[in-house]
């Protein structure tokens, strides 16, 4: 089995291609927008220039790819799994959320799902055990520990635009 050929190419005032050929032969590509969207390509195999397929994907849609090809097979969101069946998760607060600016309490969470938000990350800091008069703001990451179903429930909740 050959090693992939991978190459980068900036793309100026757009962002960065990266083309990967495969050991098959067949081309693929992702272009890296500046603004965090990403457009995922793969190429006919009878003419490895024309595109067979391309797919425009916001940075937590290409997130979520990645974590589907992590050799892990786990979500890279994914922080562990007890025999009580118990996840703790992260989940993205976008900055179009309905919730950037508003008060944790505010998204009934616990009430709502059964999920507990221990912890808070933003930027370089942790925020431990966030109280009911935490203001979310987007880019933050909350750390969740619930159900499968709970967790689930959350990350519809807190992805609400």
């Amino acid at each position: 089995m050959g090693a992939a050929r991978t190459s980068r190419t900036p793309l100026p005032g757009i962002g960065v291609r990266y083309d990967l050929t495969t050991r098959e032969h067949r081309r693929l590509s992702v272009v890296a927008h500046r603004d965090g969207a990403r457009t995922l390509s793969a190429y006919r195999e009878d003419d490895p220039d024309a595109c067979a397929l391309s797919v425009q994907l916001t940075g937590g849609e290409a997130e979520a790819i990645a974590g589907a090809l992590m050799p892990t097979h786990q979500s890279p969101t994914l922080l562990s799994t007890t025999e009580l069946g118990l996840v703790a998760e992260r989940i993205s607060l976008s900055s179009v959320s309905h919730w950037n600016g508003r008060l944790l309490g505010d998204t009934r969470m616990r009430t709502e799902t059964g999920v507990s938000i221990v912890a808070v990350l933003r930027r370089a800091d942790a925020i431990p055990s966030p109280g009911p008069g935490f203001r979310l703001a987007g880019g933050d990451t909350l750390i969740v520990i619930g159900t499968r179903e709970g967790v689930d429930a959350a990350a519809e909740i807190l992805g609400r635009e």
